[in-house]
Formats: structure tokens, C-alpha cells, sequence
């Protein structure tokens, strides 16, 4: 599991950024609930690589609003 790139992320859509939060979403819900039966995660770095990958989409989404809304 590698980290997404901030040049991947913000040649992204909005629309694809939301995808990939949604995906990445699921990702960790899926480990945390491994993590909380009492089962050993396979990979332990995985669910901070994921919680910062959502932190990373979320910027980039919040710099894109931000963009539209200094336009205006």
C-alpha cells in the first residue's frame, strides 16, 4: 500500500477524487473492523497510509473549492 502523490491527486476530477475517498473509505472501515474483532491486521502501517490518503483528498478538494469560489 503506497501513499497517493498530491500530483496524482490533483490532476484528478472532482468527480474522481470523490470515487477514491468513497473507495478509501470502505478500505479502512473494512481494517478497522479486523483491527476491532481482535484479529492482527495483515498489514499495521495500512491504516495510517489510509487515514492520510483520506486527509490528502480531502485538501486537494477543499483547495479546488476554494479556486472556484476566488474566481467568483
Amino acid at each position: 500500500m503506497s501513499l497517493i502523490r498530491m500530483k496524482e491527486l490533483r490532476a484528478m476530477s472532482e468527480e474522481d477524487l470523490n470515487k477514491k475517498l468513497t473507495e478509501i473509505g470502505t478500505d479502512l472501515m473494512h481494517e478497522r473492523g479486523i483491527s476491532s474483532m481482535g484479529g492482527a491486521p495483515p498489514n499495521p502501517g495500512k491504516l495510517r497510509a489510509l487515514k492520510k490518503d483520506i486527509a490528502r483528498i480531502l485538501t486537494v478538494i477543499n483547495e479546488k473549492n476554494k479556486e472556484v469560489k476566488n474566481k467568483k
